[in-house]
């Protein structure tokens, strides 16, 4: 499988060739179809694989990418469903030792998803727009019964 890109600069991944056209598929819709080989041109230095990905949106492949275990995760969480938190906090609340815990920070804030914010005259964090995207997009919503709505 190959990556390509059509005259208009639409990336597909390459399914089938034959003669005169060829069978591709859109990463961002599954979609298949087949497309006149003259209009396709084969793209260098991008991976099927990740032309695959790019069915994924932005903000998720950020939080995929950069967040390694449950812990960071739950930080995230945590941050977004109680809003900006100071250090002193997330100290005391969580179970991390300072230099854990400012690794974490760091990493989580280098990748776009906590920025560093003021609360109380003190150091805080609180989530980015991506990150509230890409969680909003991997966690369930809990309707007004308290149900999980399982389509998301």
């Amino acid at each position: 499988m190959n990556t390509v890109e059509d005259d208009t600069g639409k990336r597909y991944l390459l399914l089938k060739h034959s003669d005169s056209a060829s069978l591709v598929r859109d990463p961002e819709t599954g979609n298949e179809c087949y497309v006149q080989n003259d209009r396709l041109e084969p793209v260098d230095g991008e991976s099927p694989l990740e032309t695959a990905a790019r069915s994924v949106g932005d903000p998720v492949v950020t939080l995929l990418t950069a967040v390694h275990d449950e812990e960071a995760l739950g930080l995230l969480i945590e941050l977004a469903d109680r809003g900006p938190l100071g250090v002193r906090t997330l100290l005391d609340a969580y179970e991390f030792c300072e230099s854990d815990l400012h690794g974490r920070l760091t990493v989580l804030a280098a990748a776009g998803l906590l920025e560093e914010t003021e609360i109380a005259g003190e150091r805080g964090y609180q989530v980015t727009d991506t990150c509230e995207i890409a969680l909003e997009s991997i966690r369930p919503t809990v309707a007004s019964t308290g149900e999980t709505d399982d389509a998301n």
